[in-house]
């Protein structure tokens, strides 16, 4: 079994990622690294080239060859969701934890953690907080639909929301 971080940008993937995965004595695997290192350019300079249905094809298909492993926490892309085969295959592998957080708590960590602004490119070339209604309306039924717990991360810390995500793996895995 695999354990698949999913949500929008800066709500937490990737920490809480870093965290359960030393709670668990598991794998971590941050998706969005992965496709940076094999590309050897960034994410933006991926969609600048080569458009964001190409690199939806290459996220699907690491997804897919991750997944072949167990005993990992991966930090999936935000869009990770908009391909329906990648939901099938999240869900087939593991468990789907959606970690939320509201638009405004979205642009303010966005906006507090500007080094990675460059591996973020804008998908509708709006304002930060117009664009995160926008595609989280988009995707809120993907979310929905992909995973098997949700957790709230506007209030709580990396460790707060860890400690969540480790007492429910424990009582869904005794039932």
């Amino acid at each position: 079994m695999n354990l698949y971080l999913i949500g929008y940008r800066c709500t937490g993937k990737t920490s809480v990622g870093r965290l359960l995965a030393e709670a668990l004595a598991w794998t971590f695997v941050d998706m969005d690294h992965e496709l940076v290192t094999e590309a050897g350019i960034s994410i933006d300079e991926i969609v600048d080239s080569q458009g964001w249905k190409y690199f939806r094809e290459r996220e699907g298909k690491l997804l897919q060859r991750l997944s072949q492993a167990t005993k990992q926490v991966l930090s999936t892309g935000g869009g990770v969701v908009t391909v329906p085969e990648n939901i099938a295959t999240m869900r087939g592998s593991g468990k789907v934890v959606w970690l939320h957080a509201s638009p405004a708590t979205i642009a303010g960590r966005m906006e507090a953690d500007r080094d990675t602004a460059g591996q973020r490119p804008p998908l509708h070339g709006n304002d930060s907080v117009v664009e995160i209604e926008e595609v989280l309306a988009e995707r809120l039924p993907l979310y929905d639909e992909a995973m098997h717990l949700q957790v709230e991360t506007d209030d709580l810390s990396p460790e707060e929301v860890t400690e969540s995500i480790v007492r429910w793996l424990k009582a869904s895995s005794s039932e």
